[in-house]
């Protein structure tokens, strides 16, 4: 996964680092695995802006993931490994046995050629899905489920993992990207390895346009608005807006907005920092 940075030749090629794309396999995604992706520009179905800062962008289509991994037993074999407009992490396409094709969330260390397989008795190597009773202490996971034959939730973005510490009862302690350290029963599945592109979060768009292309429009901060916009608004001069807080006046720093009553909060071992 390495990075592409470009000589200082426009404005726009200054501060560009973006991924080389030397990982990826095929240009052209398989077709019937493809969804329509609707576009709706941030407006609700009365044409109303109810979501600010969405809109514009390339159109895209969905890539069908195989986040169950649901075809237990049966060996599939690594066709290609493709990029996908809707998520950070690659997408490998996998060539079953029987004849099927699936797509599923591409590990790091995952090559074109490479089998995978998934259900009870299988050898904890990358790509392959276990139940969390059979993965061996230490192990780095992915695509971990919160509730049995549910799907994959949990470590999904790109470079992300989590790792199982220990067992208690029916339940497998595992520690997550957050830090938070909670109890999932061991009838769940979960994806051996860390999901790839890792180097995602060192990219650099390099101009505006380019956040335009991805649908995001322009952020104004609520230090620049007025106090009738955005309670950090106004003052005189370059005021610095006074406590952080969102434009419904939530704090932004330290303030905790998790339900004290939650009912998962039972499962949480240790909060996330």
């Amino acid at each position: 996964m390495a990075l592409k940075k470009y000589k200082p030749t426009t404005p726009g090629q200054r501060f560009k680092i973006i991924s080389a794309f030397d990982d990826i396999t095929a240009k052209k995604p398989e077709k019937s695995l493809l969804a329509k992706k609707r576009s709706t520009g941030g407006r609700n179905n009365e044409g109303r802006m109810t979501i600010r800062n969405v809109g514009g962008g390339h159109k895209q289509r969905y890539r069908i993931i195989d986040f169950k991994r649901d075809k237990e037993g049966v060996p599939g074999t690594v066709k290609t490994i493709e990029y996908d407009p809707n998520r950070t992490a690659r997408i490998a396409l996998v060539n079953y046995a029987d004849g099927e094709k699936r797509y599923i969330i591409a590990p790091q260390g995952l090559t074109v050629g490479q089998q995978v397989i998934s259900g009870k008795g299988v050898s904890p190597e990358v790509g392959n899905t276990m139940y969390l009773s059979e993965v061996p202490f230490g192990t780095i996971i992915h695509n971990i489920e919160l509730r049995p034959g549910e799907g994959a939730k949990m470590a999904r973005s790109a470079g992300s993992y989590a790792q199982l510490m220990s067992r208690d009862g029916k339940f497998a302690i595992i520690k997550m990207p957050s830090g938070e350290t909670r109890m999932i029963l061991q009838t769940c599945k979960a994806t051996v390895g860390m999901v790839s592109n890792s180097d995602h979060q060192l990219e650099k768009s390099g101009k505006a346009g380019r956040n335009r292309w991805l649908g995001r429009r322009p952020r104004v901060r609520g230090v620049a608005m007025n106090p009738v916009d955005h309670p950090m608004g106004g003052g005189e001069g370059r005021a610095s807006g006074g406590h952080p807080r969102s434009r419904k006046g939530l704090p932004a720093k330290g303030y905790k907005t998790r339900a004290k009553k939650k009912a998962s909060s039972k499962y949480i071992i240790e909060k996330r920092k």
